[in-house]
């Protein structure tokens, strides 16, 4: 009985092992269709770009091309301790709160190229504007003139207003002559062209 048993087996499993290996040759050998939508067209034709100067030397260089940061900082560490020893009254409490918030959470990078201002609990809120669009840089010093205020005014009527500035005097200095600078620049590129 034993061996009955076994013969079934072995011969249920060498039937099982047939009808899949016959299966998969006919998927293997069997042509499949392909649809004519998913061929591959050509758009354009590739050409060479023929270049009259060598590429290693550029023709003009009118754009800086590499961004140098000229300041890169926090909120000035002078607001937060002023800001904290005043606290203690339950007058200032919210100015406290506000200059611990901007000490540890609030970066300016000033470059050659624009204004960034970083903020929110990881970084994520970021303001960049550019040179070209300043139209007006104020200063507000603070506490006998260590840090202060420096107020940006755009083009377009914005006033953008960094707190707590280190440096301030020369942030403000810099951001003055890259806006003219800028602005000096965009008159000669668009000046009256022809005869």
């Amino acid at each position: 009985m034993a061996t009955a048993t076994t013969a079934t087996i072995t011969t249920t499993t060498t039937t099982t092992t047939h009808r899949l290996l016959s299966t998969h040759h006919t998927l293997l050998h069997s042509s499949f269709i392909k649809p004519t939508s998913l061929k591959p067209t050509r758009l354009a034709t590739i050409t060479k770009l023929l270049v009259s100067s060598p590429t290693n030397n550029p023709i003009s260089a009118t754009k800086p091309t590499q961004e140098t940061i000229f300041f890169d900082g926090g909120a000035h560490y002078g607001d937060l301790v002023a800001n904290l020893l005043l606290g203690f009254t339950l007058v200032w409490l919210p100015l406290t709160l506000a200059a611990v918030l901007r000490g540890f959470f609030l970066r300016y990078r000033f470059t050659n190229l624009r204004v960034t201002v970083i903020s929110g609990l990881t970084g994520q809120d970021r303001s960049d504007f550019s040179y070209k669009v300043i139209k007006d840089v104020q200063v507000v010093p603070r506490f006998i003139g260590e840090w202060g205020d420096v107020i940006i005014t755009l083009k377009d009527g914005t006033k953008v207003d960094l707190r707590s500035v280190p440096k301030f005097r020369e942030i403000a200095n810099y951001c003055s002559s890259m806006a003219s600078a800028a602005a000096d620049d965009l008159e000669e590129s668009s000046g009256p062209k022809g005869f």
